[in-house]
């Protein structure tokens, strides 16, 4: 009756007419790459690195075609897609079973009520490290009213940090228990310093998206003798501020506008690490069409590399353009978040610790490690023993201690939360929720008391699916759960990621409708306890 139902609901889709299918063919693969001038070995989309742009509009559907040609199991995860009711296609291994190598699988995706800049990233093992991501772009419908006139080139720039050694020795070094040094430079598109250029013509202005698809590294960003006009983050368009740098943290999306109205000739992009005792610069070149000098004179300064409270009052003043269309016409103020009840509050605090004489990390005194059967075939399936709702408390326990376990948080469909991520260590923390976008309500140094919502900005706050939590610091969000499904809360610091930092959510409701919840999908892998099971 089930797939009867959702067979008649496909048929009307079509009778009324559906949203556009754009069709993807990607063969992964190893090849060799020379990002820093010496052979690596990468992971390639097409023989590309990094992989091909997805380029889309809102509410278009994405058929991407996945062949596994390496020689170990693989997925693709989608980093700010929002896959709504659908987190079976998420590409997280709580959601997605392995492509086997040698084999395929198809991903079916809707860009539903999705604008912005986005990315995708290999999620299983340490794959991240080689490769295997991309951009993503989603467009607003024509008729839709972009707060900003149409650009005359718009330019996506992946920058992240790297390392110089083979990802499965970097994988190892983490199996056994031991932490990763830090990373050996910056790579713009996959290249070193000045191995790559954008090409602009004077006079006009560009939209440039920035994406940092690194492991751990906060980054800034700027270009010599430009000035960037901010007006999206994350699918959120933002009151326009001009800005002469701006620090993009691991997992974090972007779009400036730049104007080349500069004298002609070319000039550096630089990127340098935020927050660290060695500063990696790298840097490319902005190239004017009519340009007669080469690129010259020193790097556009970063900001100060220990000053956090710079870098706070930047973030602080990223807010949303509560006039500007969404992917809908109405105004993207129009959802008044700020006057909706909280129905629960949620404190995440991450920490580091021994177990078994080997470097884990947790959230909330849990490290998350793999099930037998991803958690969400689980949970369709009603397979018990592979996770238990409610394995990771509400709270941090009082204890530095850490337990293993596969942590799943149960949270009901449409309830109003407030996350409070606490971050007593001495580090940059990076937290992301797949399935969802967030208000960042408030961030400040210190320890968070229910006082520090006094501070909470409840009329324009960002919306997006990334934030930054600052060393000693809180950041603390509101999310409306309104999308059911197994959804991974993580670091971005992708190590900790690996080792445990991480959680799914649960969002949960009884009823067993598509208006609320797709079923599985026709072309599903069926992995460990799940498999043999009927689609």
């Amino acid at each position: 009756m089930w797939h009867f139902i959702v067979a008649i609901l496909c048929l009307v889709g079509i009778v009324i007419g559906e949203d556009p299918y754009r069709y993807f063919t990607w063969n992964i693969t190893y090849g060799d790459i020379y990002p820093l001038g010496v052979r690596q070995q990468g992971i390639l989309i097409n023989g590309q690195f990094p992989g091909p742009e997805i380029y889309s509009v809102t509410n278009d559907n994405i058929i991407v075609n996945v062949y596994n040609n390496l020689p170990e199991p693989f997925l693709l995860s989608w980093n700010g897609v929002q896959q709504r009711k659908n987190s079976f296609e998420d590409g997280v291994y709580g959601t997605t079973c392995p492509i086997p190598p040698g084999k395929n699988f198809t991903y079916i995706m809707q860009m539903k009520d999705q604008i912005g800049s986005f990315y995708y990233f290999p999620s299983l093992a340490f794959h991240k490290a080689a490769g295997g991501f991309g951009g993503i772009r989603i467009l607003s419908r024509p008729r839709i009213p972009v707060p900003f006139p149409d650009p005359a080139g718009d330019f996506t720039i992946l920058i992240g940090d790297w390392y110089k050694t083979n990802h499965k020795v970097l994988q190892s070094v983490l199996d056994n228990g031991r932490m990763l040094k830090s990373p050996d430079a910056i790579l713009i598109n996959g290249r070193g310093s000045n191995d790559s250029r954008f090409t602009v013509e004077p006079g006009k202005t560009y939209r440039v998206r920035i994406s940092n698809v690194g492991l751990r590294e906060s980054l800034n960003f700027r270009i010599q003798g430009h000035s960037m006009k901010l007006v999206e983050v994350e699918g959120t368009h933002t009151v326009q501020t001009t800005i002469s740098s701006l620090d993009v943290h691991v997992g974090q999306s972007y779009s400036v506008l730049v104007t080349t109205d500069q004298p002609p000739k070319d000039y550096y992009i630089a990127v340098s690490t935020r927050f660290t005792s060695q500063i990696l610069t790298t840097s490319s070149i902005l190239h004017y069409t009519n340009s007669r000098n080469p690129v010259s004179g020193p790097l556009p300064p970063a900001a100060p590399n220990d000053d956090v409270q710079w870098s706070l009052n930047q973030a602080r003043s990223v807010r949303t353009n509560l006039t500007a269309s969404g992917p809908r016409p109405n105004p993207q103020g129009s959802y008044h978040y700020g006057r909706i009840n909280v129905t629960r509050t949620i404190t995440l605090a991450n920490s580091p610790s021994l177990v078994n004489r080997k470097q884990r990390y947790a959230v909330n005194g849990v490290s998350f490690i793999p099930s037998d059967t991803p958690l969400k075939l689980a949970d369709y399936y009603n397979i018990g023993g592979v996770f238990r709702v409610g394995s990771i408390p509400d709270l941090p326990p009082g204890g530095r201690g850490i337990r293993l376990d596969s942590s799943v948080m149960g949270a009901d469909y449409r309830a109003f939360v407030e996350i409070v991520f606490e971050n007593k260590e001495n580090i940059m923390q990076s937290w992301h929720l797949d399935g969802y976008s967030f208000f960042v309500v408030g961030m400040d140094a210190g320890s968070w008391t229910p006082n520090s919502r006094k501070q909470y900005n409840l009329v324009d706050a960002v919306s997006r699916s990334t934030t930054q939590v600052y060393p000693k610091s809180w950041t603390a969000i509101y999310v409306a759960l309104d999308n059911v499904g197994m959804w991974n809360l993580r670091s971005e610091f992708w190590a900790r990621q690996y080792l445990g930092q991480q959680f799914y959510l649960r969002v949960y409701t009884p009823v067993k409708s598509p208006r609320d919840e797709y079923p599985i999908p026709h072309n599903a892998l069926l992995c460990g306890r799940a498999q043999g099971r009927a689609l």
